[in-house]
């Protein structure tokens, strides 16, 4: 079946949540899909691919990274947004490298939910690799602080990692100096004001090398986006 209206799709175990975000994502006009468990969510996602996928990383019957996974495996271009209870650093990466394309941390604000679900609407389809293969994408590499780009690793220190990891997580939108001096460094650290402008400055520099001169741009006087 083929739907003139743009589809979303929810696979949320928890029935209360999953009604709030069905009714909010109904009254903007979308056509709704929900399942409660991830072998559901592979089965009915992958017949009827939604443009976005509200995704709980906690499910009952399986982790929602695989159920990403398994949905890319079969061809699934969605773009997936994640839910979930862990906001550490290392969960948001895996869950990007997963094949999410987005992050929201429980509880929420639906109004956020909405406005990120429209959002990756504009984005179209997902690429369905996340290695490095040539082909100009860029993949983080949270082990080792490098990211890989066209093939070749690029090496960060930890803070610069995480900065471009924060622009990563939120590509296409701005975002403030205050979140990314709070992504680089720990509570109570003495940041400069131009502390921050310094290291885009290597990061940028960084990427150019590599041949990725137009990934970062500054949005000046609020902050940086990752294009």
């Amino acid at each position: 079946m083929e739907y003139a209206l743009p589809v979303a799709g929810i696979c949320e175990d928890d029935d209360e949540l999953r009604d709030v975000v069905r009714t909010a994502l109904e009254r903007q006009g979308l056509v709704v899909r929900s399942t409660a468990s991830g072998a559901d969510a592979v089965r009915v996602f992958t017949e009827h691919p939604p443009d976005v996928l509200v995704l709980d990383v906690g499910l009952p019957d399986a982790d929602g990274r695989d159920v990403c996974q398994a949905l890319r495996a079969h061809g699934v271009e969605s773009r997936v947004l994640f839910l979930t209870a862990r906001d550490a650093l290392p969960d948001r990466l895996s869950g990007f490298h997963a094949g999410g394309d987005d992050y929201l941390t429980k509880p929420f604000a639906v109004s956020e939910l909405v406005v990120r679900v429209e959002a990756l609407m504009r984005r179209g389809p997902a690429a369905l690799s996340s290695q490095p293969d040539g082909d100009g994408r860029m993949v983080l590499d949270p082990e080792a602080h490098a990211v890989v780009h066209d093939g070749h690793q690029i090496a960060l220190t930890p803070t610069e990692f995480r900065l471009l990891a924060t622009l990563a997580a939120r590509q296409g939108t701005v975002v403030r100096r205050h979140t990314l001096l709070a992504a680089g460094w720990p509570d109570g650290a003495i940041v400069h004001d131009n502390t921050l402008d310094a290291y885009l400055a290597k990061i940028r520099r960084k990427l150019r090398e590599a041949g990725a001169s137009d990934a970062i741009e500054t949005a000046r006087g609020v902050g940086y986006v990752m294009r």
